[in-house]
Parts: structure tokens; C-alpha cells; sequence
């Protein structure tokens, strides 16, 4: 007889990645605070998701996740998540206007504070710290008492996520996602660009058609998805006990939702079949992420898919693929054919950011837009082999003008990087590389279509 599944049946498991809090007694205190707030998502909300995730496996839908590496306490302002938004949404039209099938958009936004680490400890001038995990747990200022991990930054992150949810439903169900305003979504720093003269004509375009439309009688007045837009939000559940105090059944059917956000993933460190993550989230009805490196074993795929979604459910489970430019043609194949000869439904993502970290020779940590480029290339090529569906991507970015990841028609180089790498963990696009990307899918997507692939699902 197997486990029964439980709100706490993940304690009894081995567990990878989470913080030592010295006062457990202020860690059971605040997590019994957050059981008793109100749930961040909805499971309605979470269901829709799984839903369109399941049109998405089935070829008829395209995933776009993209947003922050670690939200921060200290950027926390409403311009950066309203330029991050417009920036999916530019996004998210470049790919609908190159694919002609609907994009379906997640923002890892409002609840992606958490970081795994390589090192427990990080060193600095012989002194050894706890490693920063990100704001949740603790602070980025290499300091004895900051890199304590501190219960109260739970509280903390709850109530950004909050605010970021109320100000993203506002922006996508308040008229700011209005196709009429395709023109207005166009970032300063960007519509000079190259890449803002491409977006600039498919707005054009857009205004045009919606023009004819008008004249026809269809107008955003009698048909909402042209003024509004569903918009989700994701997260690595890799902290625990906040997970489970934010975790709620749906008094509808009974069953159990993570609240944190609408789509929860496993990391490429956390994924141990017999470990806490996998448990943990196996009871959940969300739709379920699982990030999928160089090291993952054909087997053990699907015995993971199988203990996340036993019921094979199509929208249930989407594979992250994580492997790196060099590596992908090497490892992804033997997966997707697994996948495909055992008949699990999956969607397949491409996220071509975790396998291309390199450190520049001045010691910034950073990524090359070719590399970036290659791997979602590759990804591509690998499924166009097998004949089947390359379902979307995944992507660390910004609407902020940073200088984080090398190259582009910006061309950034390693003497660039200073000038404005602001992110607090793993360098992110750029928007006009995040366009600069967009548009190069685009192309791959429209070349699909036009060749007539009869995809396996």
C-alpha cells in the first residue's frame, strides 16, 4: 500500500535546499499568521490554467513564462512590474502574430523569492556567511546578522506578492491590456531600437485589423479579449512551510491548491522522487512544473511524472528543460522519446537561461544571448526530430534597461556589465533582448506551421 498524501506528509521526507532558522518557535508562529490570511490565487483561477495548459500539450497553444530571477523587497515598485507586464505582453503579441495560436502568459512574478544554492555558505575576504536564498529567507548584504534567515521576511513577501497580484489584475482586466493600446506597450528605451521598428509595423497591423474588425461590428465594447488578457503567476515551491501555510481546499471539489500562485514548479535540485518537493506537491491540483537538467534519467522522468500526475492529466505536468547550448542534443531527445513511448501528457518548455551561467573575467555572473539563442534553436530542432510539440518557453528577464547577459544588437560586452547589472541573483534579459528573442521564435514558429508538421502528442 502506498503513502497517503497529507498537508504535512512532505515533513517525513528527506529535504533539499531549505533555510536553518535559529527561533522555530517565530518560524511556527508566522507560518500559523500566514494559514490564516486570505489565499493569493484562486483554484478556480488555478484550474482555467490547467486547462489552457492542456491545449497547450495537445499543439493548439503556446506557453510564455517569463519574469524576474529573485523578486527583491528593496525594487519593489509599481513601474518595474507594470514594464515587466508590457514587455510579456509585446512579447506575447510578437508570438501570436508569428505562430497565429493564442499565447498563454505566466509571469514568475508575485512569489519568486526563493533561490536554491550550489553552497550552503558563501566566503568573502575569509569570512564564511550562510548564502543568500533570496529575500524570503534573508538579506544579499554580506552581513552576520542580515544572512540570518528571518521568519518575519515571510510576512514580507506575502504582502508584496499581494500588492504585485492586485496591480497585475489591474493591468490585465482594466483596460491597460486593450489591443488598441498595442502602440502604448512600446518601452522609451526600446522603440528606437531595432526591435521596437519590427514591433512597431505588427502594431500597425494589429491597429489595422482591428480597424476592419470595428467596421464589422466587432468591437472591444462586446468582445472582452480584445481589451483584457489572462495573465498567471508562477514560482519554484521550494520553501516548504510556507507552501503548506498558504495551501487550501477548495471548498467547491474538495481538492487541494497551492494559493502561492497559480503554477508551482520543482527545481532541478529539488526533484528527488522519494523527497519532500515531489510529496508535497503531489497532493496539489495545480498545474505542475519540473525543471529538467542535463543529469535527468529517461526512468526517472516518468516515474516523477507519474507520482505528480497518476491520473495522466493533460495540463497537469509541463517539463522545463533546462540543459544547457552544448548539452540539449545530447540528453533531450532520449527524453522526449521516452516521454512519447510511454504516452504521458506533457508540455514541453524550453528554458535556455540555467544552462548558460558563465563568469565573466571581471567576476560578473552573466549569460550570452548567442548561447541563449542556440539552446532555444536546439530545443526546437530536438522535437521538430522526434515530431513533436515544442510548447513554449521560459525566460529570466526584465523590463528594466539592465546589462546583465552579454551580446544582442546592443551589443553588451564584459566592460558593459557595470554600468547596469542590477539583479540580485542570475542575469536577466533585457527588453530589447527579450524582443530580440521573441521575434527569432516567431520566425521558428511561423517556419512550423508553414512546413505542416503533423506533431505527436
Amino acid at each position: 500500500m502506498g503513502n497517503i498524501w497529507s498537508l504535512d506528509s512532505w515533513k517525513n521526507k528527506p529535504i533539499e535546499q531549505q533555510p536553518k532558522y535559529e527561533n522555530e518557535a517565530e518560524l511556527s508562529e508566522v507560518e500559523a499568521k500566514l494559514q490564516s490570511y486570505p489565499p493569493l490565487v484562486f483554484a478556480g483561477e488555478a484550474r482555467n490554467l490547467k486547462k489552457i495548459l492542456a491545449e497547450v500539450s495537445e499543439g493548439k497553444a503556446f506557453l510564455l513564462q517569463g519574469g524576474d530571477c529573485a523578486e527583491s523587497f528593496s525594487e519593489f515598485h509599481p513601474d518595474n512590474i507594470r514594464d515587466t507586464f508590457r514587455v510579456l505582453l509585446q512579447m506575447s503579441v510578437i508570438l501570436m502574430f508569428g505562430s497565429s495560436l493564442p499565447v498563454v502568459k505566466i509571469g514568475r512574478m508575485a512569489g519568486q523569492f526563493a533561490k536554491p544554492r550550489s553552497s550552503a555558505t558563501e566566503t568573502q575576504d575569509g569570512i564564511d556567511l550562510p548564502s543568500y536564498r533570496g529575500d524570503i529567507i534573508n538579506s544579499i548584504e554580506f552581513n552576520k546578522n542580515m544572512r540570518k534567515p528571518d521568519p518575519k521576511r515571510l510576512i514580507q513577501a506575502y504582502l508584496q506578492s499581494s500588492s504585485t497580484l492586485n496591480l497585475i489584475r489591474a493591468f490585465s482586466q482594466g483596460g491597460y491590456s486593450d489591443l488598441r493600446r498595442v502602440h502604448g506597450w512600446n518601452l522609451d528605451f526600446v522603440s528606437e531600437s531595432r526591435q521596437g521598428e519590427k514591433y512597431k509595423e505588427i502594431a500597425e497591423r494589429i491597429a489595422e485589423s482591428l480597424k476592419f474588425m470595428e467596421s464589422c461590428g466587432i468591437k472591444p465594447e462586446n468582445v472582452p479579449l480584445l481589451k483584457q488578457t489572462d495573465f498567471y503567476t508562477s514560482h519554484e515551491a521550494l520553501l516548504l512551510g510556507y507552501e503548506q501555510a498558504l495551501t487550501r481546499k477548495d471548498s467547491t471539489s474538495g481538492l487541494w491548491y497551492g494559493t502561492s500562485a497559480h503554477f508551482l514548479w520543482i527545481g532541478d535540485r529539488t526533484r528527488q522522487l522519494d523527497g519532500a518537493h515531489v510529496e508535497f506537491l503531489s497532493g496539489l491540483d495545480n498545474p505542475i512544473g519540473i525543471k529538467v537538467g542535463p543529469s535527468m534519467d529517461p526512468e526517472e522522468l516518468v516515474k516523477i511524472t507519474d507520482k505528480l500526475n497518476p491520473k495522466n492529466e493533460p495540463g497537469r505536468i509541463t517539463l522545463i528543460v533546462r540543459m544547457g547550448a552544448e548539452n540539449i542534443q545530447k540528453h533531450l531527445p532520449k527524453l522526449i522519446k521516452k516521454i512519447l513511448v510511454e504516452g504521458r501528457n506533457v508540455v514541453w518548455v524550453s528554458d535556455p537561461m540555467h544552462g548558460n551561467t558563465l563568469k565573466a573575467s571581471n567576476g560578473y555572473k552573466t549569460r550570452k544571448l548567442d548561447d541563449i539563442i542556440l539552446e532555444v534553436e536546439n530545443f526546437f530542432s530536438c522535437h521538430s526530430s522526434e515530431g513533436t510539440y515544442p510548447g513554449g518557453v521560459h525566460f529570466e528577464m526584465t523590463g528594466q534597461d539592465v546589462t546583465e547577459c552579454l551580446g544582442g544588437d546592443q551589443e553588451i560586452s564584459e566592460e558593459d556589465l557595470s554600468s547596469r547589472y542590477h539583479t540580485f541573483c542570475d542575469p536577466r534579459l533585457n527588453a530589447k533582448q527579450a524582443l530580440e528573442l521573441s521575434f527569432l521564435i516567431a520566425d521558428i514558429l511561423k517556419s512550423n506551421t508553414k512546413t505542416d508538421h503533423s506533431f505527436t502528442i
